[in-house]
């Protein structure tokens, strides 16, 4: 018992001690990003949650930019792939070539890829073609890579943030329902408040260009992310995750929206990644425990990107998110 209190102690006094620093991540982000609050701590519970984000947004809306940031003040090495249709799965990953030594023999060696980072920003991923999209798969899921036979494991931590158009579909390839349930949260991406435009159009325009500097090293942010995993959750918020996610099946669904209007509904990883990202919430606030409120909060952000709208439901102009809202109505 005695041994049980002293590790409740000392998680509640490491959650202390990371929202300090996360309180100072934020600051450090507001000094490159504007506005987009939402975003931004929807973009830091993934990262936290051991996960990855895919962003969707019109251009222009400092996506890209995001990824550079976190990757600096999280102390991540960052790199970017634009994906384009003649991009080829080697290019992600790597590839073997050729070479010949000092006595003449010839042997191959492995030159790894941009994916053999902490932080992979994938540009416009729905530009590549099928078969390079899946070259993330494995990558994604077992934070490893396999060529030629032989597995090679991923820096850590690794993380992939994604972005996408949500107008331009001239040439894209919609991502697999495969590729998009490894995406632990899919984060919508705004135009800004008039206040905010205001302020990217007299801060971004001139000759000063504001420095930001690594808040965390990549040691203390995978600490976090463990300290994530200890958090406690109550039984009431894990039985609401869990009515939650299983109301969201057509097969299982009492709510008729559900059965009539989805082909298919999240499996068993959308329930972990809640959990994970309502831990992940409750750290980033500063709380020992998360809450049935962060379930609501975050709860769109998880399940949308892993629920397909029927033929039915587009042509009555019903979207996901009616359904999410509905779903968590039991909950408010």
């Amino acid at each position: 018992m005695e041994n049980l209190q002293s590790s409740d102690e000392k998680t509640l006094e490491q959650v202390q001690v990371f929202c300090e620093k996360f309180t100072e991540l934020k600051t450090e982000i507001g000094l490159k990003i504007f506005g987009q609050e939402t975003v931004i701590e929807q973009a830091l519970i993934t990262i936290l949650a051991g996960g990855h984000a895919l962003l969707i947004g019109v251009p222009g809306l400092a996506k890209t930019k995001l990824a550079e940031t976190l990757g600096t003040v999280l102390g991540l090495s960052e790199k970017r792939i634009q994906f384009t249709p003649d991009l080829m799965p080697a290019d992600i990953l790597g590839s073997e070539i050729l070479e010949k030594d000092e006595d003449g023999r010839q042997h191959f060696h492995f030159v790894k890829g941009p994916v053999f980072s902490q932080l992979l920003m994938a540009d416009e991923i729905n530009r590549a073609s099928p078969r390079t999209q899946s070259a993330l798969l494995q990558a994604m899921q077992e934070k490893q890579v396999t060529i030629a036979g032989v597995a090679y494991d991923l820096p850590s931590p690794f993380h992939v943030l994604a972005t996408q158009n949500p107008i331009d579909q001239e040439g894209t390839y919609p991502l697999p329902e495969a590729q998009l349930d490894r995406f632990l949260m899919q984060i919508d991406v705004e135009y800004p408040d008039p206040e905010t435009e205001r302020r990217i159009l007299l801060e971004t325009t001139g000759n000063k260009e504001t420095s930001i500097k690594p808040i965390l090293t990549s040691a203390e942010l995978i600490q976090a992310q463990e300290l994530v995993r200890d958090i406690p959750v109550s039984d009431h918020v894990i039985e609401a995750i869990l009515k939650l996610v299983r109301s969201a099946r057509p097969e299982s669904s009492e709510n008729q929206l559900v059965s009539q209007y989805l082909n298919w509904g999240p499996g068993p990883r959308a329930s972990q990644a809640l959990i994970l990202a309502v831990r992940a919430k409750a750290l980033l606030d500063g709380r020992y425990s998360p809450s049935i409120d962060d379930v609501i909060s975050l709860a769109p952000a998880i399940l949308q990107h892993r629920m397909a709208l029927s033929y039915a439901a587009r042509a009555e102009n019903l979207s996901v998110e009616k359904i999410i809202s509905a779903l968590l109505q039991p909950l408010r």
